[in-house]
């Protein structure tokens, strides 16, 4: 086994007195598979076992609450609360470890971000988390913490740390940051106490202080204890990196053993779960600031999604080890694969949140994963053997295409891709907006795991009549654009948004996108920030419908950026020869235009499968050619099907 390519990543290291082989680490993230009493389910103890198999050094696992009363944050939370909790979390240490990782935990007080919106809900002032509210109204507000109740919750940590060591866990890790309890006593913008818990900086860290002398008290002087922070909550009124410094700078004299940075909180959750439209490594620069304050060792995390950029950070001296959420999520061998020199082979997390976030947070599901269809059902969607070989052609290789015919092929089967465009499928103009580079790697990834299983792919537009020989046809035929019936449609300056993506058609300065869908959206705001003068209109009242919360946010703050023009509620009436007339409460006039981009939805293609239906062939449908959809869509539908064949 060789590390030539990641050195430093690598490289084995210390937190406290506990050895690590490598420097990556699972940052926990809540998966939704407890049970109902937060106790440990088999689902939750196979999900971690895969987890630690691939190769981390240490595995964190995700936030446990620490008391009965107000702790608990969402659905089938994991709970360290009492000893009736310990069997089971023994349990699930021992299958961390068996897999030659470190098990370590993290333990947490949700404050203010109570997702399941039941009373109490506690802060340490009656200021509601918006979203809370807006779903739940005077409910969300706070019950404000007396000073003995925020005694028996800094005992309750204490307390959950001991049970965390008793259960065979080697490291606790407290939750400091992202807008839960500590951070709610931490932040001006949700503390406006004016008793020694409010104030002054001093007065505002104080919990933090009596938690980490609670928790050491009840582990000992040996035993590891990390903590969570947000650099900052990105909050107009919140705390900034000076004041986390000198928070830091504290908790290392307490006995903290390492800094595990982060940012944001829920209300500016794009800061802490970032899109695909925000930079990579989007907290890494608050690693770096605490680093140069402290002598314990810092953990970098935070859309850390590639090895290369985990190497850079531990070279660079940004941070001590990188901590890794959805990316292990996306593939769990991500850390062996690294390690083993085969980096192209890692299936990247493209920060869709669409599996992630969107489920757990607002959907109340078990977490899964756009990319990677076993997150949460290790276990039971393995690939096994077929029980026949057969012959098997896959018409389309874009996302499911590519991942029906990797499936299969690892089932036995053989496998012939036909492609009639360019491999990658959608995937190709999807991948075009900057914001949306992380698409690129995993185009590359499809690619490259059909090529190393040495799955032909031939470039032909496929009739019935080339089929005959295959025992069975997958169609992931897609979809193409909805072509509107405005009249002037047919005017030369008049493109389809697909077109022009792909770069078959080019555009002038001034141009106007109709369709104020997620496609036409991202096109415009492309447009945009390439220079070009863009109106978008469409006859929805919102732009992005469907589109994942984060990704809302980060393209409604890039759009302000911009000198876009929106236009909603508005119906474009018929293409000119120099723009587009269109009616808007009324009224009618004309918008001047170089060019009119339409991106009015997707029609399946399909008649390549019902012609093979009608001959009795056994084929299949999968992908946007069912129903056009996402990417997590596409993946899922592809790898589900060639389970199945």
């Amino acid at each position: 086994m060789s590390n030539v390519m990641f050195p430093n990543l690598f490289s084995p290291a210390k937190i406290g007195n506990l050895e690590l082989k490598n420097r990556i680490m699972k940052a926990p993230q809540s998966s939704g598979m407890s049970n109902m009493d937060g106790t440990v389910s088999e689902r939750l103890v196979r999900y971690y076992k895969k987890q630690a198999a691939g190769g981390s050094g240490l595995i964190i696992v995700e936030y446990a609450y620490v008391d009965d009363i107000g702790a608990k944050s969402a659905h089938c939370h994991l709970g360290i609360s009492s000893n009736e909790h310990i069997p089971g979390l023994a349990w699930l240490a021992e299958n961390i470890r068996e897999q030659g990782a470190v098990p370590g935990i993290q333990i947490e007080h949700c404050g203010r971000q109570k997702f399941l919106g039941t009373q109490p809900i506690c802060a340490p002032s009656a200021i509601p988390w918006p979203r809370l509210w807006d779903q739940y109204g005077p409910q969300a507000v706070p019950h404000v913490l007396t000073i003995e109740e925020i005694k028996d919750i800094v005992s309750a940590f204490g307390d959950a740390a001991a049970r965390a060591k008793k259960a065979g866990f080697e490291l606790v890790e407290i939750h400091g940051a992202h807008g839960y309890l500590l951070t709610n006593f931490f932040s001006p913008t949700t503390n406006h106490r004016t008793d020694l818990y409010g104030g002054s900086l001093e007065n505002r860290m104080r919990i933090y202080v009596e938690i980490v002398r609670d928790v050491r008290e009840k582990v000992g002087p040996d035993f590891p204890v990390t903590i969570r922070l947000s650099g900052t909550d990105y909050e107009p009124d919140g705390f900034p990196i000076e004041d986390t410094i000198e928070l830091a700078k504290v908790l290392e004299k307490e006995g903290i053993d390492a800094f595990h940075m982060s940012g944001g909180d829920h209300h500016t959750m794009i800061h802490q779960v970032s899109p695909m439209a925000m930079s990579l490594g989007h907290n890494v620069w608050a690693a770096e600031a605490i680093k140069k304050a402290v002598s314990v060792p810092v953990i970098a995390s935070g859309s850390i999604t590639l090895p290369e950029f985990a190497e850079e950070i531990i070279a660079s001296g940004k941070g001590d080890f990188v901590g890794l959420g959805r990316p292990l999520w996306a593939d769990p061998e991500w850390p062996k694969k690294a390690e083993e020199g085969r980096p192209e082979d890692i299936r990247p997390c493209i920060r869709c949140n669409e599996g992630c976030l969107e489920r757990t947070f607002f959907n109340y599901k078990a977490i899964t994963c756009a990319v990677n269809p076993i997150i949460s059902r290790e276990g039971e969607l393995e690939i096994q053997p077929a029980q026949a070989r057969k012959k098997i052609a896959v018409v389309g290789a874009g996302p499911a295409g590519l991942e029906a015919a990797r499936v299969l092929k690892l089932r036995g089967h053989e496998v012939t891709i036909y492609e009639k465009a360019e491999k990658g499928g959608q995937l190709n103009e999807a991948a075009v907006p900057d914001f949306k580079a992380d698409i690129r790697a995993l185009k590359k990834s499809l690619i490259t795991a059909v090529e190393k299983l040495e799955i032909p792919i031939i470039e032909k537009e496929v009739a019935a009549g080339d089929l005959a020989e295959y025992d069975a046809v997958v169609c992931a035929t897609g979809s193409t654009s909805k072509k509107p019936t405005l009249p002037g449609i047919d005017h030369d300056l008049v493109v389809d948004a697909s077109d022009y993506l792909t770069g078959k058609k080019e555009v002038g300065k001034n141009v106007v996108v109709l369709g104020v869908g997620l496609v036409g959206s991202e096109t415009a705001l492309h447009l945009s920030e390439k220079g070009h003068n863009v109106t978008l209109v469409g006859r929805k009242p919102n732009i992005m419908k469907g589109v994942a919360f984060t990704d809302f946010v980060a393209y409604s703050e890039r759009i302000e950026k911009t000198d876009m023009t929106i236009c909603t509620s508005t119906t474009p009436l018929e293409i000119v020869a120099d723009g587009v007339m269109v009616e808007h409460a009324g009224k009618v006039r004309k918008i001047t235009a170089d060019n009119v981009l339409y991106a009015f939805g997707a029609k399946v293609e399909q008649d390549l499968y019902k012609e093979l239906k009608e001959q009795g062939k056994d084929v299949h449908l999968i992908g946007d050619a069912v129903f056009p959809g996402k990417i997590m869509d596409a993946i899922h539908t592809g790898y589900r099907l060639g389970l199945k064949l």
